[in-house]
């Protein structure tokens, strides 16, 4: 299991509502119409992360931005990332719902004596993680493959096999890390990894994922 300072987990329902399931093709067929798709809204967020970053260091600092930005761009990548847990058939309660999904942040992600994050350093961010996202691409196409098979089991079913939505947990993680490396809220470069990591902040359950 890889140590990495971004935990991100999914409480698994015991059984899937096919309405929810409905509502969900709703929300992505609207989506579609207006011309949003979850790649989209990926690729937004995967560009503009690090310029968001960029600008919050260069009018702050790294020590200001990582007390007073970070927090607010943690609990807005929570959100988004339950979003995305709903979406991709992992939790079955929208994101104000409920607390399923857990998205959290080591303290001092950034080693106190290494770099400091800076203007330039949010920006290369876009290069350096290339090939981690490009990887996530080819697992995105797989994934949307498993949504299909999936969603077809709940609708008959009311459930899907672990290993599926252990791989669908597994793709959300990665897109996870990788929004907080791009955040600047990450020193270390995002693992090839699925695993959820050794990380837990104090007091927190572990989730089924």
């Amino acid at each position: 299991m890889s140590s990495y300072p971004v935990f991100f987990a999914v409480e698994r329902p015991a059984k899937y509502d096919r309405a929810q399931l409905a509502l969900r093709i709703v929300l992505l067929a609207i989506l579609s119409i207006v011309g949003v798709s979850m790649g989209a809204i990926f690729g937004l967020l995967y560009l503009g992360l690090p310029v968001v970053a960029a600008i919050g260091l260069s009018r702050k600092g790294p020590q200001r931005f990582l007390a007073e930005e970070a927090p607010r761009i943690e609990r807005g990548l929570r959100w988004v990332m339950s979003g995305y847990a709903y979406l991709m058939l992992l939790s079955d309660r929208l994101p104000e719902e409920g607390s399923t999904v857990r998205f959290a942040i080591e303290p001092g992600a950034w080693s106190s004596g290494g770099r400091a994050p800076s203007t330039s350093s949010a920006l290369l961010r876009l290069i350096y993680s290339l090939p981690s996202a490009f990887v996530l691409g080819l697992l995105g196409f797989v994934s949307w493959i498993v949504w299909l098979v999936s969603a077809l089991m709940i609708l008959i079913t009311e459930d899907y096999p672990a290993g599926l939505y252990a791989f669908q947990c597994g793709v959300l993680r990665w897109q996870a890390r990788l929004f907080a490396y791009h955040a600047s809220l990450v020193e270390a470069h995002p693992p090839y990894a699925f695993d959820a990591g050794g990380f837990m902040r104090s007091g927190d359950e572990p989730l089924a994922h």
